[in-house]
């Protein structure tokens, strides 16, 4: 089965929540995602394999040589918002007005048509269900933010492709990775969860969803790769998923994308059933 790599192009400063890295200050702090996304695209290419990149607008305004590689190099662009901002924490018009922006914004660095989505820390969930009508209205076919996990989502959530319908109509939804461990849900496709995890458990979770038809959804960051990521105090819980593990994650991964067949999220959204 062809799971899923997909990307979140996003800067090591974009983290929700937090005032000092608030949107101002973005541009007097260094940059990296060039430097990282390029890394992980070599990566890529060197284990033969395509994904989708879901980039944030913000980048694509600044970096669009770098929105040019992504595609040159064979990859899907799909929306990861403009501001990186939480969507549960907007309006229907803030909503509409950062997706547009986005979108906008990627279209002049060259991409094709936008149609896949994902926001920024899962965050469309129980308190922004309204948002999938929105990404509807703009022509958007898949969306990839709903987790199902108990800290962002809800482990009620399908854990495969499905169908939701909306007032506008349907649009696919393609979760990540989870896998139940210790008596919880835990994140085994991102984050910590994915860096805390053996090689070998990883294939074990991904070989597990095949079996039963599922592909699984693999969610990587360019600033998880950074040799020597620069830090910001954060609380504990935010802390804990940026920072936990990051050492080592490159040659972790590169076992994990050499162990199973990976492509862009259009593949697996092709095996949507019914919500």
């Amino acid at each position: 089965m062809l799971n899923s790599l997909t990307v979140d192009v996003e800067e090591w400063f974009h983290i929700c929540g937090i005032p000092a890295l608030r949107p101002d200050t973005w541009p007097q702090l260094p940059s990296r995602v060039d430097e990282t996304t390029r890394l992980l695209l070599d990566e890529l290419d060197a284990a033969g394999i395509t994904g989708t990149f879901f980039i944030v607008g913000w980048i694509a305004e600044r970096y669009p040589g770098l929105v040019g590689a992504i595609l040159a190099a064979g990859h899907d662009v799909g929306s990861h918002s403009f501001w990186h901002r939480r969507v549960y924490e907007l309006d229907r018009a803030a909503f509409a007005d950062d997706l547009h922006a986005s979108v906008s914004a990627l279209r002049a660095a060259g991409a094709p048509a936008i149609t896949a989505f994902r926001a920024p820390e899962w965050s469309i969930n129980r308190r922004s269900e309204w948002a999938l009508e929105v990404l509807v209205e703009h022509g958007f076919g898949i969306d990839a933010s709903m987790a199902p996990l108990r800290i962002v989502g809800d482990v009620s959530y399908p854990r495969g492709p499905y169908v939701r319908s909306t007032p506008r109509g349907p649009i696919v939804e393609v979760p990540p990775l989870v896998a139940d461990r210790f008596g919880q849900v835990m994140p085994m496709g991102w984050g910590w969860g994915l860096r805390m995890s053996s090689p070998a458990r990883v294939l074990k979770e991904i070989e597990r969803a095949n079996h039963i038809g599922r592909p699984a959804v693999l969610t990587i960051q360019p600033w998880e790769l950074d040799a020597n990521p620069p830090r910001v105090p954060l609380p504990s819980g935010l802390r804990f998923a940026h920072y936990f593990r990051l050492s080592g994650f490159l040659g972790r991964l590169r076992t994990i994308l050499r162990g199973a067949s990976f492509g862009p999220l259009q593949a697996a959204a092709a095996l949507a059933g019914s919500d």
